[in-house]
């Protein structure tokens, strides 16, 4: 298979309210799958939600990141994917027993999907939006997502496999209701001809080509993506001091050092006994005190 470079491009309808994005992962996501074994229906599954989450990510305006969740009571319990603004991503999946093929209530069982977008800036809140997971695939419940919670028309579609993930979105801009009042239902089912194979393996300006050719588009410069978690040491070592040194040290004596795993990315973070002194020693909360939750 023909492997292509991990880009994100926007494209707009010159003469229609209509903006677009696709999204391919090749590297970014093969990093994913090297550091978890992921059964094929969860794997493919993580990668649309992990191409879904790049192609959303690219409304963040300012230094921060969107994390997109799916929760549920089923087999699958939980996909996380987390895209920065500067399109850093990494990406998890928990489950437990044998997920069975099928569509994502068969998958999921009852579940919802979240939203979130973390702005770095000092004292800026945190934005949270939650609705029921509803669909049979990924790209129909983010559709139904949209429809609830930004009353935007938005249609996604979205591949993945055990080398690369893809996807390509269509949006409806407000406004302009004078351009081309059937631009929106002719472009949508010109995109619903696009298949799995297509999305996959064929550079963007062949996508738009096939799909749009009697359309004026207009394609902006690719922007890349990358595998990155952003788990340090020192993140690290605020977790412990949150726990208090009594408890860090009962781990000490009973496991002999302190092995945090990130579950992203699986790198290990080794904290012996000194380690734990000059931690707490440097948070200058005396040794024998306990943080109380």
């Amino acid at each position: 298979m023909l492997h292509q470079p991990d880009t994100h491009r926007r494209f707009i309808f010159e003469h229609a309210p209509i903006r677009g994005e696709i999204v391919h992962l090749d590297a970014s996501w093969r990093a994913v799958l090297e550091r978890h074994h992921y059964p094929p229906v969860i794997r493919n599954v993580l990668g649309q939600f992990m191409a879904a989450t790049a192609l959303l990510a690219s409304t963040l305006k300012y230094q921060g990141a969107l994390i997109l969740q799916a929760q549920g009571d089923g087999p699958l319990k939980m996909v996380v994917v987390e895209c920065s603004h500067d399109r850093a991503m990494r990406a998890l999946a928990r489950w437990e027993g044998e997920v069975p093929e099928g569509d994502l209530a068969h998958i999921f069982g009852v579940g919802r999907i979240v939203m979130t977008l973390i702005d770095n800036r000092p004292d800026a809140e945190r934005y949270q939006a939650v609705a029921p997971l509803e669909g049979a695939h990924v790209a129909e419940a983010l559709q139904n997502y949209f429809r609830q919670s930004e009353q935007l028309d938005t249609h996604l579609w979205l591949a993945a496999d055990g080398q690369q993930a893809a996807g390509l979105l269509l949006q409806k801009m407000p406004g302009r209701p004078h351009e081309d009042a059937d631009a929106w239902q002719r472009v949508t089912i010109l995109a619903n001809t696009v298949s799995n194979v297509e999305l996959l393996t064929l550079p963007t300006e062949h996508i738009l080509r096939r799909l749009f050719h009697e359309e004026d588009v207009r394609l902006f410069d690719p922007e890349p993506l990358c595998f990155r978690c952003s788990c340090t040491r020192e993140r690290v070592c605020n977790m412990l001091r949150s726990l208090g040194y009594a408890e860090a040290k009962s781990v000490l004596i009973e496991k002999g050092n302190i092995d945090v795993t990130c579950e992203f990315c699986n790198q290990q973070y080794i904290f012996d006994s000194i380690d734990i002194e000059e931690l707490f020693a440097a948070s200058h909360q005396p040794p024998g005190t306990q943080t109380r939750h």
